[in-house]
């Protein structure tokens, strides 16, 4: 079946758990969570993202990528998430950014990931890709200093 409105869907008991244990943790101890959900709608749709503050899309230069997102967007505004941003992936050129941020002018951008050969690398060497990245970790840096400062 398909996603059709944010929280309606799912209620498997692995799913339950989560959604209450992260209701625990966000709603009622106010602690700081970052999920880290798989890519594609299937969490908002089960409403397992609910209650989050900000929600960060990854996106890719390329139209499939940016109708997820945009998809992504209405489903968690279903579940009441209003702070979004996007971070541009696996960026070639300028003209990838030029491309992501013509498409998605509704969205504010925390910044942007070069397409880097090492990154793939290091996942085949199951090393973390910023432990020899210095580029990647200021791309990264930057990234969590305007998450932190709440830019965009």
């Amino acid at each position: 079946g398909t996603v059709r409105g944010g929280g309606l869907g799912c209620a498997c008991p692995e799913n339950a758990f989560l959604k209450a244990l992260l209701g625990h943790l966000i709603l009622e101890r106010r602690e700081i969570v970052i999920l880290d959900m798989e890519a594609g709608i299937e969490h908002l749709g089960r409403g397992t993202a609910r209650g989050v503050d900000k929600m960060i899309i990854v996106v890719e230069p390329g139209t499939r990528s940016i109708e997820t997102a945009s998809r992504i967007k209405h489903l968690a505004e279903d579940i009441g998430i209003k702070d979004m941003a996007i971070v541009g992936n696996k960026v070639r050129h300028n003209s990838d950014k030029e491309f992501l941020r013509a498409h998605m002018p509704d969205f504010d951008f925390l910044g942007f990931i070069r397409y880097d050969e090492k990154i793939l690398e290091a996942d085949l060497s199951n090393i973390s890709p910023l432990e020899s990245n210095t580029e990647l970790m200021g791309e990264m840096e930057q990234i969590a200093e305007k998450m932190v400062a709440g830019k965009p």
